[in-house]
């Protein structure tokens, strides 16, 4: 038989109540949470059960009352991943270039280190990841320097800039990114920093990134290729013609430099 103990209740509930007090609303949380609160997986099996815990997955948690929202996901994905962001046609949006509304949002992140989206995650939200090694940082303080986080957005919510994202972005047009609303994207750009997308391009591994900004940028005047090349060494690879067959069939040309 089961006893129920007024002590013992309100010793459960006096562990759970710092957190509601201490934690923000919204963002998810891990089970070293709730272990620096000493609050024992059993305990958390019992919060669960009388409705005090939402579980989102495994040892994954929220206050049942939280609106959970990706970009509070991602923040604690941030925490499992090194250099886990925003990146690609996402990261754009969130700086205001966008094009074409979709009928759901899609989340693009990017990171330094291989990583597999958690199933509580991906079954929430239409969202990729992409690990490539797509720029050597030449400069050590660069990666750092071109994630930021947006005005308007959540705290702490990794970002790639405008110029790194767009970067993101070529390296999967025509491939994990339609190829023509990428054009339409990059016709969007706006005020890009020559500084920084020199130093970008100066350390991007991608030949076809490297040569469809360059090519793009001629054509649409978002930045004065002759300028940017006159200031910095872009490496374009060979002289030779880069052709690709895109996923939708185009045959994809860039010419050198």
């Amino acid at each position: 038989m089961l006893y129920y103990s007024p002590m013992r209740g309100i010793l459960r509930h006096s562990l759970i109540r710092p957190l509601h007090a201490t934690l923000p609303r919204g963002i998810p949380f891990d089970v070293q949470v709730l272990t620096d609160q000493k609050i024992s997986s059993k305990q958390a099996a019992r919060y669960v059960e009388s409705g005090w815990l939402l579980r989102l997955g495994q040892g994954v948690y929220a206050f049942p009352s939280d609106k959970i929202d990706a970009p509070g996901c991602i923040l604690l994905l941030q925490k499992k991943s090194r250099g886990l962001h925003v990146g690609g046609k996402s990261a754009l949006a969130l700086h205001g270039v966008r094009h074409n509304l979709g009928a759901r949002e899609s989340w693009t992140l990017w990171g330094d280190r291989r990583f597999i989206l958690p199933e509580w995650f991906i079954s929430r939200f239409h969202a990729r990841y992409t690990y490539f090694r797509l720029f050597s940082w030449k400069a050590a303080s660069l990666n750092s320097d071109t994630i930021s986080t947006p005005v308007g957005v959540l705290d702490n919510l990794k970002v790639s800039v405008p110029e790194r994202a767009i970067l993101e972005l070529l390296f999967e047009a025509g491939t994990r990114e339609d190829l023509e609303e990428a054009r339409n994207l990059f016709e969007g750009l706006r005020n890009l920093r020559t500084e920084v997308l020199g130093q970008l391009l100066n350390s991007c591994t991608s030949v076809k990134t490297v040569r469809l900004f360059l090519s793009w940028a001629r054509e649409t005047g978002v930045v004065d290729v002759e300028q940017l090349l006159k200031a910095h060494k872009i490496p374009t690879g060979s002289k030779s013609r880069w052709i690709s067959r895109m996923k939708d069939g185009t045959l994809l040309t860039l010419k050198h430099g």
